[in-house]
């Protein structure tokens, strides 16, 4: 029985194969290599090759180059952004809703002295003051402070609208945001509730304090 002769080429933790060197120049990669008399067994990752010892000059080592070591992770910058305010959030949806910041204030103020978690027994909520129903009618989420703020804005504008060819289109506005469209179209003014013409006299008066 002819002897079959293991021949590996190893450097320690850095072997990675070899490569047979053919008369012709040409070179061969393969993982091992086997003797087996006048026939040298090639095992490459395609599989075994079978040629002539003749045929190859040499066998060189295949060295290893091991990757380069991974990129340290990027320093993590923290992004420090500018607290906005209740103010600050009333003053840019009055512009992008074509108010004056002075009047959306002046309903917050009264509405819920500027507390964004502010929510009254009724349930009305943030500063705003906005009902549930409301807040789907306006699509924003009441529990948001710019939403909340926007959507009363919004709505202001839109009350606003409604009444605008009335003797009186602010106070009717202010009391429909108070006690509902409905009571303001159903008395053809403000509702006879002591609560509705208080709280539009005391916007009015916040209001004009501003512009003074």
């Amino acid at each position: 029985m002819k002897r079959l002769t293991l021949i590996v080429f190893a450097a320690a933790n850095a072997y990675a194969g070899e490569f047979a060197v053919l008369q012709n120049g040409f070179r061969i990669a393969s993982d091992y290599h086997l003797v087996s008399g006048s026939l040298i067994e090639l095992h490459t990752r395609q599989g075994t090759l079978n040629m002539p010892a003749a045929q190859i000059v040499r066998f060189e080592q295949e060295e290893y180059i091991a990757p380069p070591p991974p990129a340290p992770p990027a320093p993590v910058i923290p992004i420090i952004t500018k607290a906005v305010t209740p103010r600050e959030l009333i003053h840019e949806a009055a512009k992008r809703n074509g108010l004056r910041p002075e009047f959306v204030q002046s309903v917050a103020a009264v509405e819920s002295n500027f507390q964004t978690s502010a929510v009254s027994p009724k349930g009305a909520i943030g500063l705003m003051q906005l009902m549930p129903g409301t807040a789907a009618a306006l699509g924003v989420d009441p529990k948001d402070p710019a939403q909340n703020v926007d959507g009363g804005a919004r709505y202001l504008r839109q009350l606003l609208a409604r009444y605008k060819d009335s003797p009186d289109p602010v106070r009717l506005a202010l009391a429909a945001y108070n006690a509902g469209p409905g009571a303001v179209d159903r008395h053809k003014n403000i509702p006879p509730y002591r609560e509705t013409q208080a709280y539009v006299e005391k916007v009015l008066k916040n209001y004009l304090s501003q512009l003074q």
